[in-house]
Order: structure tokens, then C-alpha cells, then sequence
């Protein structure tokens, strides 16, 4: 056994001798003539580094690729989720986009257009007159165009009695057009010793615009966000 034992170790020396020997003398000009072992070692050196760069430019790359898109999966559930909710409930959606514009135009037919704005200041007037209210002001004010409608607000003052005033203003709330009362203010009326109030406010009323006055407002915010993105 001791015999067999040291014949091993001598065969491997002998091995690694002649191992190393073969990497002495080398030609680096000449790799073709190189012994077998040199040849082997280099390569297997040469597939490292070009595994290794592979790895590091072009895996390392599709992995973060691999981590972002992981990262969208969420968002993309829910995405798909609330989509399907959508086409499975797309006949009440919209039979609901309906209804919704039937509102918005009977909304729409509250709205005076241009020319019917001097009736609805006469309606205006006529609501206090009727109601035995004196008018010391009623002044329509500047016209403030909005995206799809103006605005009107028309500043009054009127004297009466507290009842009169009180039915005034639910006349105004039951116009067939829209006007909404603001800045309201009821006080005593000055010098006045029958008990008679004087009641403040503005009316504000609204018209549609028509589709040259919608395009002009594109026009106008067209041009004005053309002003802010330029440098």
C-alpha cells in the first residue's frame, strides 16, 4: 500500500512537472504552436471573459428591462380590470351618457341666447315692478365670455316691503332662464319710517354662445397656450 501510495504522489508531481513545462518558452506570436494544455487553458480563459462581458453589456440590461416591466404588471391588472368593468357594463354607460345629455340640454334650453337677453332683463325688471318694488338701480355690467356660455351680472337695488322683497327674489328662482342672485344684503331703508326694506344684490344671468363666439374662445385659447410654450 505505502508502495502503490508513493508512486501516486511521484505520478502527480511528475504530472504537474510536465504541466508546467508546457507554459515555459511560449510564444506569444506563435500561439499555434503552443502545447495542448496552454491552448485548452486560454480558451477556457477566453469563453470567461466573453461570458462575462456578454453578463455585464447585454443580460444585465434585459434584466433590469426584465424588473421594469415586472414593476407595470400591477398597473396593467388594473388597467385590464377596470376595462373589462367598462365592456361589461358598456350598455349602461351608456344609456347613463344619455340620460346625461338630455340634462345637459335641458340645462341648455335655460340659457337666453344673444338676442333673447334684453326679454330676460325686461322679465327681470318686471318680477319687482310686479311685486310693487321700487328699482333705484338696475345696471347690467360687463359681459364675462366663458368657455361654452357669458356671463351677465347686473347690479340691483330695491325698496318695499320685507314680503315684497322676499317674493321678489322667489320670483327671480323661478324664472324659465337661469339667474342667480349674489351679494345679497337687506337693511332698513334709510329715512324711511313705513318699515319699507332696501335689498342689494347681484343678478347674474347666462346666454349660450353661438358657434362663432365658441370658435372664437378656441381661437383665443389656442393662441394664448401658443404664447406660453414659446421660449
Amino acid at each position: 500500500m505505502a508502495t502503490k501510495s508513493k508512486k501516486l504522489e511521484i505520478d502527480v508531481s511528475a504530472w504537474l512537472q510536465g504541466a508546467s513545462a508546457q507554459f515555459q518558452g511560449l510564444d506569444p506570436k506563435e500561439p499555434g504552436q503552443w502545447p495542448l494544455l496552454p491552448k485548452v487553458t486560454v480558451w477556457v480563459l477566453a469563453a470567461a471573459v466573453v461570458v462575462f462581458l456578454g453578463w455585464f453589456l447585454v443580460l444585465s440590461d434585459e434584466g433590469d428591462r426584465l424588473q421594469a416591466e415586472r414593476d407595470q404588471e400591477p398597473r396593467l391588472k388594473a388597467e385590464y380590470s377596470q376595462k373589462l368593468a367598462q365592456a361589461v357594463n358598456l350598455g349602461e354607460l351608456r344609456k347613463q351618457k344619455e340620460q346625461v345629455q338630455e340634462y345637459v340640454t335641458q340645462l341648455e334650453k335655460q340659457l337666453p341666447g344673444k338676442a333673447e337677453m334684453d326679454a330676460l332683463l325686461s322679465d327681470i325688471n318686471q318680477a319687482g315692478i310686479g311685486r310693487g318694488l321700487q328699482f333705484e338701480l338696475f345696471r347690467p355690467g360687463q359681459v364675462v365670455v366663458k368657455d361654452y356660455y357669458a356671463e351677465l351680472p347686473i347690479a340691483i337695488r330695491v325698496s318695499g316691503r320685507y314680503h315684497d322683497v322676499g317674493s321678489f327674489a322667489a320670483d327671480i328662482a323661478n324664472l324659465s332662464r337661469i339667474v342667480t342672485l349674489h351679494d345679497l344684503s337687506i337693511a332698513p331703508k334709510d329715512k324711511d319710517s313705513s318699515g319699507n326694506l332696501a335689498m342689494e344684490a347681484t343678478a347674474r344671468t347666462y346666454r349660450y354662445l353661438d358657434p362663432a363666439e365658441v370658435a372664437e374662445v378656441k381661437r383665443a385659447a389656442a393662441a394664448k397656450n401658443g404664447k406660453k410654450g414659446q421660449p
